[in-house]
């Protein structure tokens, strides 16, 4: 991989994981490497095949590069660096081209990149901490990060990349990623709901850019309940209204709760949110597709596991909402590397940005 051999040398005395890579500009990112592990070795309700960030158009690969920190844009690309104002107001189609601008192999942040990267934080005990109010933690009260915004009242905001904490690292160290908990939203490639009804690309294959990932793609598919496997959507982006039933994973709201299913019942007209750790599934779902929907970090895994208040707000009564994670600087306790909202892919705002990974040789 084409690098700065020295400055690596140099970052990886001080952070063994994180290495600094070239776009085809000539501009650095400082990554966090990723290595492949198998389900099991995550979850509780795991089984024993890779986990599907690791294989991408039916290829293993061996880890992925992911950003560590929230990107900025400059000359119509990503970057990866620190004490910097992180990019907001892009669309989810907009952030995934400034992202694959970068060259062979750079890609906007998938879902199951993250996924892994949850699941790792949950199964080693640490959930990071991060700016989801106001410039420090709900569990904090003696740490803050470098503020690059305020509101009218002369609150914090935003906050610069990589300033907070040891806290607001993936794993408590300086070699960590920072920032998957508040500051800003991140959009996440590779998932969405189509009136309801949870659709994907296959493993990790949203990381390459050859993959489309608009509205009316064939990549997209649905999750058949009875096996877990990946099906032709029942859902179309054409529909003008919920198939309140069939054989593929929907999101109902049942008593204030999201629950997977093959039908839906209750349509939310406006957002439905609550508890990651209290989304259920009901019968119709199998022990194979609860098994994808953990490894997706989309379904709380067994036994007695802490989320803490990570939320879900979602919606199940539009044509298409896409997905970004981790929280915004005033989400409070309902913002973490659980948290999972839906947006329009014309979404943009203040409190949603992005990051990009790498992987070198798809």
């Amino acid at each position: 991989m084409a690098n700065f051999p020295l400055t690596n040398l140099a970052v990886k005395m001080y952070c063994p994981d994180n290495v600094v890579q070239l776009d085809d500009a000539g501009l650095p990112s400082l990554l966090v490497y990723i290595p492949k592990f198998k389900n099991s070795d995550v979850l509780n309700g795991g089984d024993d095949s890779t986990h599907p960030a690791f294989i991408v158009n039916g290829k293993e690969i061996d880890g992925f590069y992911y950003s560590k920190y929230q990107n900025v844009v400059h000359n119509g690309k990503a970057y990866s660096l620190p004490a910097e104002d992180p990019q907001i107001n892009f669309t989810f189609d907009i952030a995934r081209e400034y992202c694959e601008a970068k060259g062979y192999g750079w890609h906007l942040s998938t879902a199951v990149e993250w996924a892994a990267i949850a699941l790792w934080c949950m199964k080693n005990a640490f959930l990071p901490c991060g700016n989801n109010k106001y410039g420090k933690d709900t569990r904090e009260n003696d740490y803050k990060a470098l503020p690059t915004t305020y509101n009218q009242d002369g609150a914090i905001e935003r906050v610069a990349t990589g300033t907070g904490p040891l806290t607001w690292s993936h794993d408590g160290t300086a070699s960590g990623i920072w920032d998957l908990n508040g500051n800003v939203f991140e959009w996440q490639a590779g998932i969405r709901l189509v009136w309801g009804e949870l659709q994907i690309l296959t493993n990790n294959d949203a990381a390459d850019p050859d993959n489309p990932q608009n509205d009316t793609s064939a990549c997209w598919k649905a999750i058949n309940a009875a096996d877990g496997s990946l099906v032709e959507p029942e859902s179309k982006i054409s529909d003008t209204a919920v198939k309140t039933s069939g054989k593929t994973l929907k999101l109902d709201f049942v008593d204030g709760a999201w629950i997977y299913s093959t039908s839906i019942k209750n349509p939310t007209t406006t957002i439905g949110g609550c508890r990651f750790a209290v989304v259920t599934c009901d019968d119709s779902i199998s022990d194979a597709a609860k098994v994808l929907l953990r490894a997706l970090a989309l379904l709380p895994d067994e036994g007695a596991v802490n989320y803490e208040s990570d939320y879900m707000w979602l919606h199940n009564n539009t044509p298409e909402r896409c997905i970004y994670r981790g929280g915004g600087y005033n989400n409070g306790t309902d913002a973490g590397v659980f948290s999972i909202y839906a947006g329009q892919r014309t979404s943009s705002g203040s409190t949603i940005g992005f990051r990009s990974a790498y992987i070198p040789n798809i």
